[in-house]
């Protein structure tokens, strides 16, 4: 179960280049539900996600790049391409999603709770901007047919 909020970013924070940043692309084989695959760094991986905001099922599959560039072929949509940041903040990980063309401008804040109710209790740090967990046009799924509906 995966258990998630979501923030726009208004502005970077201090420091961002002292944590680990990596390169992600994935794409979508089908958004209903959403059946992704992703590149990142050397790991490939399926994922399943069930229907949901906050909270919702998702299911992680290895796969080889073989694989993986097989079905990136069958994908629907954009190739979603993005820089990834891992910040830990308090007890949590901050994962900061700068978005690369078509999406250059875009960042995405997200972090993964172990509760619901701990996910709406959290305060988020002053740089994030507003939460946008139950507006789907920022689920990464609904970028992907972005221009393509």
């Amino acid at each position: 179960m995966e258990i998630e909020r979501k923030f726009l970013v208004d502005r970077l924070p201090e420091h961002l280049e002292q944590y680990d940043t990596q390169q992600l692309e994935q794409a979508y084989l089908c958004t209903d539900p959403v059946v992704r695959v992703r590149r990142q760094g050397d790991e490939y991986i399926l994922t399943y996600k069930g229907k949901g905001h906050m909270v919702r099922e998702e299911y992680n599959l290895p796969l080889n790049e073989q694989a993986y560039e097989h079905l990136l072929e069958k994908a629907d949509g954009n190739v979603i391409r993005k820089r990834r940041t891992r910040i830990p903040w308090q007890s949590y990980m901050i994962e900061l999603d700068i978005f690369e063309a078509p999406f250059e401008g875009l960042m995405l804040a997200e972090v993964e709770f172990e509760t619901e109710l701990e996910a709406v209790a959290f305060i988020p740090p002053e740089w994030f901007g507003r939460d946008v967990t139950f507006e789907k046009e920022y689920h990464n799924s609904t970028l992907s047919r972005k221009g393509f509906d």
